[in-house]
C-alpha cells in the first residue's frame, strides 16, 4: 500500500513539474548546433565519441563482441535455454564470484549474493543439461529456466501535454510466473545476471518485438560449426548512455520492477524485483543494490548540452516509438543525447577497490526534482557525478528534492542495468569529496 501511494504521489509530482517546465521550456532549450560541428564531436556536449566502434580496451563487460556507436548497439554472445517446453535465448552480464566473472568476461558483482535476502523469488534456480561428448564437442550447455518473459504485449507510450508524464503507457514485456533475470545453477551458490532477450526458434521480430525484448535490434543464431571450430550466436541490443564520476558511460537496461520505468527503459517488467534487498540499502549490510541518480524535470532540447531526464527522453528520444535498426531517427536522437542520461554510483573501473567491488547491476533509483528556484536561476544543469548530486541534496534542498518535494533518496524503483564500458576515459574517482552528513556510502 505504501509503495502504491508513493508511485501515485510521484506521478502527481511529475505532472506538476511538467507544467512548471512547460512555462520555461522555450528559454531552457538551446539553439541548434553549428553546422561546423562534425558528426563525431560528441565531446562538445559531454557524450564522447559518437560514431565507429568502441575500442575494446574501453569495455568493462569483456565478453561483449563489439560496441557500435554509430548504431548505438552492443553485440553480446547469445545462449540457448529452455522454459516451459520451448526455446529461450539469454545473455550473461554479471556473476557474484570474482573468478567465475573473470573467467567468462562478465562484470564482477558480489552484491548479487544478497539478492535472495527477503526475496527468494528474485532468484530462479536453473538446471544445466549434461550433453554427451558426441553431442557437444565444445560449447555451453543448455540452461533450463523455470520462468520466462512474455514478449507478446505491445509497448505503448502516449506523451502527455508536456511530454512527461505520459498520458498512458504499457510495458512491452512482462515477467511470466517464476521469472527473474538473476539465476543460480542448482548445486552452486553463485548468482548470475542472465536476462532472457528472445523466445522461440525464429524468425525473430526485431521491429515490433513480439518475441524479443524491446531493445533487441538483431539476432544471429550460429550454424553447426565445422570440426574443431566454435561459432558464436549473438544479439545486438540498443545501448543506454549515462555518466559515472564525470565520464560518459554505456550500459544496458533489461528489467525494471515498475511498469512506467520498464516502458521508459524499454525493459521487461518484473514486479518481484521490488522486494530485492533493499530500498535505500546501497552499501549497507545485506544490500544487493547500488544507486542510480535520475531527474524528473531536467532540461530538454535536441541540441542542449544540459539536457537530461524523463522529460528529455520523451520529448527528444522518440520514447513513443518502437526501437529497430531501421528507425534511424530514434537511434540518432539517442546517440546525440536524447536519452535519460542517468548518473551511476559505483563502477568497476573506480580506483578504490571498495567502490569498484560495490558495483551491482541492480540499481536503486534516486530521483531528483529541480525546484522552481533552480530553474529560474539556471542551476538545473546536467549532472555527471554522484557525489555532486548527493552533496546538492544534502546542502541545497532549495534547489533539488525528491519527487514532489519529498526528502531526497530511494524512491522504491529498481532497474537491472549492466554496465558495458566507458566512452572516453575510465571513471576512476568522483569529481568532489562528499559533504559532511551527505548520503555518502558508509565506511
Amino acid at each position: 500500500m505504501r509503495r502504491s501511494f508513493f508511485k501515485l504521489s510521484w506521478l502527481a509530482a511529475a505532472s506538476i513539474a511538467a507544467v512548471v517546465l512547460s512555462l520555461v521550456l522555450v528559454t531552457r532549450e538551446q539553439p541548434a548546433a553549428s553546422a561546423g560541428i562534425s558528426g563525431n564531436a560528441g565531446s562538445a556536449s559531454g557524450l564522447g565519441q559518437l560514431t565507429g566502434l568502441l575500442p575494446t580496451q574501453n569495455l568493462v563487460l569483456e565478453s561483449a563482441l563489439q560496441v557500435d556507436l554509430s548504431h548505438e548497439t552492443v553485440r553480446l554472445p547469445l545462449y540457448k535455454g529452455t522454459a516451459n517446453g520451448h526455446t529461450v535465448w539469454f545473455v550473461l552480464t554479471e556473476a557474484s564470484d570474482v573468478g567465475l566473472a573473470h573467467n567468462s568476461g562478465l562484470n564482477y558483482a558480489p552484491k548479487l549474493a544478497n539478492i535472495a535476502i527477503s526475496c527468494p523469488q528474485c532468484v530462479q534456480t536453473v538446471t544445466l543439461d549434461s550433453p554427451s561428448a558426441d553431442a557437444n564437442k565444445f560449447g555451453p550447455a543448455v540452461v533450463n529456466f523455470k520462468g520466462e518473459p512474455d514478449f507478446t504485449p505491445t509497448r505503448t507510450l502516449v506523451p502527455g501535454p508536456n511530454g512527461f508524464p505520459p498520458a498512458s503507457f504499457s510495458p512491452g514485456a512482462v515477467a511470466g510466473p517464476g521469472y527473474s533475470p538473476f539465476i543460480r545453477i542448482a548445486g552452486s551458490d553463485v548468482v548470475y545476471s542472465a536476462p532472457i532477450v528472445a523466445t522461440g526458434d525464429g524468425p525473430f521480430d526485431v521491429t515490433t518485438h513480439t518475441n524479443t525484448g524491446d531493445r533487441v535490434l538483431g539476432i544471429h543464431i550460429a550454424p553447426p560449426p565445422p570440426p574443431g571450430q566454435f561459432l558464436d550466436s549473438w544479439v545486438d541490443l540498443l545501448l543506454v548512455k549515462g555518466f559515472d564520476a564525470g565520464q560518459p558511460i554505456l550500459y544496458l537496461s533489461t528489467e525494471a520492477d515498475d511498469p512506467l520505468a520498464a516502458v521508459l527503459e524499454r525493459s521487461t517488467y518484473v514486479p518481484a524485483l521490488a522486494n530485492a534487498a533493499y530500498n535505500g540499502g546501497d552499501d549497507f549490510l545485506g544490500s544487493a543494490r547500488e544507486r542510480l541518480f535520475g531527474f524528473v524535470n531536467g532540461q530538454s532540447g535536441a541540441s542542449n548540452p544540459q539536457a537530461q531526464g524523463f522529460v528529455n527522453i520523451v520529448l527528444n528520444g522518440h520514447a513513443a516509438e518502437d526501437a529497430s535498426a531501421s528507425n534511424t531517427a530514434l537511434i540518432d536522437a539517442l546517440r546525440k543525447g536524447g536519452d535519460l542520461l542517468n548518473v551511476f554510483g559505483d563502477f568497476p573501473t573506480l580506483k578504490d577497490p571498495r567502490h569498484a567491488d560495490a558495483y551491482s547491476p541492480l540499481w536503486d533509483a534516486q530521483l531528483g526534482q529541480w525546484t522552481q528556484k533552480a530553474i529560474d536561476q539556471g542551476l538545473d544543469k546536467r549532472q555527471i557525478d554522484e557525489n555532486v548530486v548527493f552533496n546538492l541534496a544534502a546542502t541545497r534542498p532549495d534547489l533539488i528534492t525528491g519527487p514532489g518535494g519529498a526528502p531526497y533518496g530511494s524512491v522504491g524503483i529498481d532497474i537491472n542495468c549492466a554496465v558495458i564500458g566507458f566512452i572516453d576515459e575510465a571513471p576512476t574517482a568522483n569529481l568532489v569529496a562528499p559533504a559532511p552528513n551527505s548520503q555518502f556510502p558508509p565506511r
